[in-house]
């Protein structure tokens, strides 16, 4: 055990004040805080604790995305350079990226505020320790997890921090940041350590002033040959033991994919042939395999109806546990007929085929009926039926069905692109294969010009500014159906290719491959999707741009501007979006072709006369006639392929 260290209070000499209309006692410091320091400590007589009206209960049902009462502190303590305030930053944002309320108190920060009045003696220790514990209760108390960074040396003052909690009834884990000190001292971050070793520092922990280490904390830690990351996922696990993180929020290093096991396949491939069956179209084919890769993770297949009417009202879907929501914006379900539902209601277990093969086994399957208005008005805003998606819709089964997917084998598509079509956890890998550190993610079904470019180049040059070392793109053209007047992909990926060699966009530090969705020209509602899928893919930044998956009007008299969505929204919407919360929305900045010096350029409104719109149906005019666009539009070779495919459509 340590000696008993003596309270503040026990070395300053207390003396009653009667004449004092506030009720408080003055008291005589025996040591000097500084300028303005020299005598007095106010200490109150007449309060009384006051209760909320809110209780944590309440607290916990209605702040934050994860629902429930999660406050506590995390006390992290250890020497100098142990790596204390590190674990705290990175344990911070884990947090809040997933939607539970927490703050990091840093001993630096707090001693340039709060405390800024005390010194390093061990009473002003004491004191320091003292307030940052009932600080620490009252952020735990209001349902945040508090994150406490502090060398805090002296087990009793520790100590003092647990009770100020304990009696509270709140939960407090003290974790000990066990790095050696010949660690610490080597990082010497702030350069104390060797102001200590010559003497200009005085009482410095670790050097000339014991370190108590903790005899029974609820963790031990070291960043001794371990990541930041690595260290605080120890400290994750606890709270997921503690309930405080339910572990549905977890990180997922890997995601479960829906294909079989390869030695389950014959046995199910055999399953498969004695089951009743179900033809699938193509888009239903790329939904199996959004599916079976993780793309729509946590889905486990189609959409059963309370996964359906939560995406349709809510644009997410709660998990498991029902601590939280995942986004979930578009609906992913299989059609069947009326004559296929009557047929196959009851049945254990369906398969699919396309062209005749099996492709999976859909267990346990639910009908529902397919209210085709409803879905079509909540999810694009329109039931035209001459909205490209729409149409299909329309055209489908008047039942759907949901159930888990046995998906057999790797979806393939044999059109020279399959070393593209790389998987979440796949790209997930790759990604560490380049240590990157931010990987921010670009959605586009278009060609790419300069204008483009220059959104990449920009977000790349934020992210480096803001302290990232390897940035790396993830350039995701999407690869599944897309409507008759669109680029088709192979023509499109060897458009990307060609921005790649030129050096427009560096290899180096980007990675082109295929988004295996369908589009849907869905707007606001389509956008979440295609950032919750590059969420899933490993992507933390994602950039989004005007008018995201939006297209004309069907009816082109029906708003002022001909577009079925505002140009704005989906950037919007992103920003409030649920679910999305451990991805950064990176909003766009309007490019337009600078006539004044010949290139693609951020449009300034002061010189607005000086820049160029180049819009999609001149582009078109411009290939089709082989006429060239004007000089820094886009790279020449990349026009060229473009253009040929245009001219070839002529020709047809």
């Amino acid at each position: 055990m340590f000696a008993k260290r003596s309270h503040l209070l026990n070395n300053i000499n207390l003396h009653n004040n009667n004449n004092n209309n506030n009720g408080t006692s003055s008291a005589n410091c025996h040591h000097d805080h500084g300028k303005c320091m020299d005598s007095c400590l106010q200490v109150a007589t007449n309060v009384t604790e006051q209760k909320h009206h809110v209780t944590r209960e309440i607290r916990g049902k209605n702040l934050g995305l994860c629902r429930g009462f999660r406050g506590c502190t995390v006390w992290l303590t250890g020497l100098s350079g142990a790596g204390k305030t590190s674990i705290a930053f990175e344990l911070e944002a884990y947090l809040v990226s997933r939607g539970i309320p927490a703050y990091g108190l840093d001993g630096d920060n707090i001693r340039t505020g709060l405390n800024k009045n005390l010194g390093f003696t061990p009473a002003d220790r004491e004191e320091n320790i003292r307030r940052v514990g009932e600080v620490a209760k009252l952020f735990a108390d209001s349902g945040v997890v508090a994150i406490c960074s502090f060398v805090s040396p002296f087990a009793d003052d520790r100590e003092v921090a647990r009770k100020i909690h304990k009696d509270a009834d709140l939960k407090f884990y003290e974790i000990f940041v066990d790095t050696p000190l010949a660690v610490c001292e080597s990082r010497d971050v702030k350069g104390l350590y060797k102001k200590a070793r010559e003497g200009v520092i005085k009482g410095f922990t670790g050097i000339t002033q014991e370190y108590e280490k903790p005899e029974k904390p609820e963790l031990i830690v070291s960043t001794d040959g371990f990541t930041i990351k690595e260290s605080t996922q120890k400290v994750i696990a606890l709270l997921e033991e503690e309930g405080i993180i339910p572990k549905t929020l977890r990180d997922v290093e890997k995601l479960p994919e829906l294909y079989v096991q390869d030695s389950l396949k014959e046995a199910i491939i055999n399953e498969a042939k004695s089951l009743p069956s179900v033809p699938i179209t193509q888009v239903e084919l790329q939904w199996v395999q959004v599916l079976a890769e993780g793309w729509a993770y946590p889905l486990k297949g189609f959409m059963r109806e309370d996964e359906y009417l939560q995406t349709l009202h809510f644009n997410s879907i709660l998990s498991e546990d029902g601590a939280f929501r995942e986004n979930q914006s578009v609906p992913i379900v299989l059609s069947v007929t009326t004559e296929n539902k009557e047929k196959l209601d009851g049945v254990s277990a369906i398969t699919l085929t396309y062209d005749g093969k099996p492709v999976a086994i859909l267990r346990k399957p639910e009908f529902f009926y397919h209210r085709k208005e409803e879905r079509l008005s909540r999810q694009f805003g329109t039931s035209n039926s001459n909205h490209p998606y729409s149409k299909m819709v329309m055209e489908s089964g008047d039942y759907l069905v949901g159930g888990d997917l046995d998906v057999i084998e790797r979806i393939r598509w044999n059109d020279g692109l399959d070393q593209y079509r790389l998987t979440p956890n796949e790209l997930r890998e790759k990604f560490t294969e380049m240590k990157a550190d931010a990987i921010f993610a670009f959605q586009l079904r278009n060609p790419i010009h300069n204008g483009h470019a220059l959104l990449m180049q920009d977000t790349k040059r934020q992210l480096l500014e803001r302290g990232f070392k390897k940035p790396v793109l993830l350039l995701h053209p999407l690869g599944g159906w897309t409507k008759d007047d669109d680029v088709p992909l192979p023509v499109r990926m060897a458009q990307h290719q060609a921005v790649l060699d030129s050096g427009v966009l560096s290899r180096d530090d980007t990675v082109l491959a295929i988004f295996p969705s369908p589009m849907m020209y869905a707007g606001p509602t389509e956008v979440q999707w295609h950032a919750k899928a590059r969420m899933n893919a490993g992507a933390n930044f994602y950039i989004v741009g005007r008018d995201p998956a939006g297209m004309p009007h069907p009816d082109k008299e029906m708003y002022p501007d001909g577009n079925l969505y505002d140009a704005t929204h989906g950037a919007r919407v992103l920003k409030m979006a649920q679910g999305l919360d451990s991805m950064e929305i990176l909003p766009f900045r309007v490019a337009a072709y600078d006539k004044s010096v010949s290139r693609m350029a951020f449009f300034e409104p002061k010189r607005k006369d000086e820049f160029e719109f180049i819009s999609g149906t001149k582009m078109r005019t411009l290939a089709r006639t082989g006429a060239n666009p004007p000089d820094g539009f886009m790279e020449p070779k990349a026009w060229k392929i473009l253009a040929e495919y245009y001219q070839s459509l002529n020709k047809q």
